[in-house]
């Protein structure tokens, strides 16, 4: 660990270091310490900054550059997933099983991961989050007709004013996060949210079509979207039922 690197003060409101300020080497990370208070965590993103540590880790907060995101009016589904969603009877919700979807992604194996970085301290924190309207879950079903309809795949993040920042996704059956993915675009595209943010670079969120943008450009784009005034409230009335076969049009990006 660095020994440079900032410590933040006991204060959750305080300011974090100014996001130029991160390392090259591991990218973007930034500062140590401090907690996962909803009023840290906000302030955090709304600075495009957020945590990523292990079990045993202090708190490490990152801003890498470039930011991997994606524009909410060009995603959708590759041709061959788009024919497959035709008939299908997934249907995508929000914020009906946000502990299921975080405890979900917290234990899904990752490729090259021994690991996960979803500890318990951090499933609190964005319990807290979603309690209070900031954080959000996608969820999809296998088939909305059932009473007893498993979870085929979902995603979840935090939502600040008009911009929402993506932390993890998982599949139970194969395309369910991208069915997540593409319904959230659609619905935060149709409110007029323009930008979903990925984080950092992978080949998966490439062919995801996510693009990599210069951390000061991104910064410059997410400061006004962060700023509006927009409710703190679940979304399960405002998301509706969106069914997957409706994802089937349009023109194939990922």
């Amino acid at each position: 660990m660095p020994l440079s690197l900032p410590l933040l003060s006991a204060d959750p409101s305080a300011a974090f270091p100014a996001p130029d300020r991160a390392l090259r080497d591991p990218n973007g990370l930034l500062a140590m310490g401090g907690d996962l208070s909803p009023t840290r965590l906000l302030t955090a993103y709304r600075n495009g900054i957020f945590p990523w540590f292990s079990e045993g880790q202090p708190i490490l907060w990152w801003s890498p550059d470039p930011r991997m995101v994606l524009r909410t009016e060009r995603a959708h589904l590759s041709s061959r997933q788009q024919r497959a969603l035709r008939r299908s009877s997934w249907i995508a919700r929000a914020d009906t099983a946000f502990d299921t979807v975080i405890a979900t992604c917290a234990r899904i194996p990752r490729h090259g991961q021994a690991g996960t970085w979803i500890t318990e301290h951090m499933l609190e924190a964005y319990r807290e989050l979603h309690r209070i309207g900031h954080a959000h879950s996608i969820e999809v079903y296998e088939d909305a007709s059932a009473s007893t309809s498993r979870l085929v795949g979902g995603l979840y993040g935090v939502a600040v004013g008009r911009m929402f920042f993506g932390e993890s996704m998982f599949s139970a059956r194969s395309g369910g996060s991208k069915v997540a993915l593409a319904a959230l675009c659609r619905l935060l595209s149709e409110w007029g949210w323009p930008l979903l943010d990925a984080q950092v670079d992978s080949a998966h969120l490439r062919r995801l079509g996510a693009e990599a943008m210069p951390r000061a450009a991104f910064l410059d784009a997410i400061a006004p979207l962060c700023a509006e005034a927009a409710p703190a409230e679940l979304w399960t009335e405002r998301f509706g039922d969106l069914a997957a076969s409706e994802l089937a049009g349009g023109t194939a990006l990922f």
